[in-house]
């Protein structure tokens, strides 16, 4: 589907809203032609290939509001859907803060979201990435057993908003990815690692052999590792975790979780919070980005939002519901049924991990974290971890079966270096950071 055939199946969807008795609408299309291939012992073992599609509504009436999901496009069976999500609104509670955006995107920006080569790659190269890379991690150490599967993942899609106000856009976007997770060998023990790449642009991935060489090092790297001591000492979190640290703070910062007292950071905006080096942005406007849309779930143009800005937070971050009801404004962080990021990130600072490794005396570099223990409302944060112990600016020993735990008020005051290994693979992304103590709960 082409994006005038996205566009005009939204138009057709609300003039079928309208005619059931809707006094207002809003209708997203979305049509993704995906792709998987994983490999395991140099042979393909998963292939899928499908075409999704899907209509989602919000239909307003009476001050009342019902949604839907389909994936049947018949005129039929539209009509038949949209009939009903008619009538269960007025089955619902009125709410006064449901109805469209009062502000939608104008602008004709081009983001540089769709990349022609990941559309047209022939689905040979595709099997050969996958195989390629299982090879690779099996080359790479003949302490690499097994694997929990080689991957490479694409899509290319379309994305159309309309609305009965008369807004109407779309956009298309791709997206490929290359993932491996080898096994290793350790006496008795396994060593499972994981390492990944995605992007908009198959000339932003990381090529096989650099994906191979880091997953099976985070695998091997750790063998003979042990509990280090219980101590408070400086905790360096390597970029992939601190991207999960982060993804918990897009939580706290998000207004749903405000609204309903749910969030560590409730009332503390204007308060400083974090450390001079605490600088996180959410914005949807970065080229060629992950995170990046022209505009957001319900039309509103996405755009930069400086949510802590030196150690004091700006803002939370809205969509219309929720930007109603707490008195403020979108930040266009709408999903279309909730709040989400665009590009959330730690803005990166100009050394390097091993630079930041070797300032540290002593320490814990934590590459990995286990389990969730995360209590929103208070901030409390715990994970079981694997990483190493750093003695004299060095890399000691592998250290596995500890925990680190703290408050995020506290790991955010705390963080006092930040190294410059940003890289946006994700919507939710950091560089590597240390926090100057923290508790590691080991023997």
């Amino acid at each position: 589907m082409d994006d005038a055939s996205a566009i005009e199946l939204a138009s057709k969807a609300l003039e079928l809203a309208r005619a059931a008795g809707a006094e207002s609408a809003e209708a997203s299309v979305s049509i993704a032609r995906r792709f998987h291939a994983e490999a395991r012992d140099n042979a393909i073992s998963k292939l899928e290939a499908s075409t999704g599609k899907g209509l989602f509504m919000r239909i307003f009436r009476g001050g009342r509001k019902a949604t839907l999901t389909t994936s049947d496009f018949s005129p039929d069976g539209m009509n038949e859907a949209i009939g009903l999500a008619v009538a269960q609104a007025d089955q619902v509670a009125v709410d006064e803060f449901a109805g469209l955006p009062d502000v939608v995107a104008t602008d004709d920006v081009d983001l540089a979201l769709f990349d022609s080569r990941i559309a047209d790659r022939d689905g040979a190269d595709k099997l050969d990435d996958a195989i390629k890379l299982e090879r690779l991690i099996r080359e790479a150490d003949a302490r690499v057993v097994n694997s929990s599967g080689s991957n490479y993942t694409d899509a290319i899609a379309v994305s159309a908003i309309a609305n009965t106000s008369g807004f109407s856009a779309v956009y298309k976007w791709t997206r490929a990815g290359r993932s491996t997770g080898p096994v290793a060998l350790d006496g008795g023990v396994k060593r499972i690692a994981h390492y990944g790449t995605a992007g908009r642009y198959l000339g932003d991935l990381e090529a096989p052999s650099a994906v191979a060489t880091t997953a099976v090092r985070r695998a091997v790297d750790l063998f003979g590792a042990r509990k280090p001591p219980t101590m408070r000492v400086p905790v360096i979190f390597e970029r992939d975790v601190a991207a999960t640290f982060l993804d918990d703070v897009f939580s706290a910062a998000s207004a749903a979780n405000v609204a309903v007292d749910n969030s560590w950071l409730t009332e503390r905006t204007g308060s400083r919070v974090g450390s001079e080096l605490v600088t996180i942005v959410d914005d949807g406007r970065l080229v060629g980005k992950l995170g990046s849309s022209p505009f957001d779930g319900e039309g509103v143009p996405t755009q930069r939002n400086a949510v802590f800005e030196r150690g004091t937070l700006q803002t939370f971050l809205y969509d219309t519901y929720y930007a109603r009801k707490l008195g403020a404004a979108s930040t266009g962080n709408s999903t279309g049924g909730g709040i989400g990021p665009n590009n959330f990130y730690l803005e990166p600072g100009a050394m390097s991990l091993a630079e930041l490794i070797a300032s540290t005396p002593l320490g814990v570099l934590v590459l990995d974290t286990i389990g969730f223990a995360t209590e929103h409302a208070s901030g409390t944060y715990s994970r079981g971890a694997r990483g190493f112990f750093i003695e004299n600016g060095e890399l000691a020993y592998p250290i596995d079966e500890f925990t680190v735990a703290g408050q995020y008020v506290d790991m955010l005051a705390n963080i006092d270096a930040v190294a410059n290994d940003l890289q946006f693979d994700a919507a939710v992304v950091s560089p590597s950071f240390r926090i100057s103590e923290l508790m590691v709960s080991g023997n």
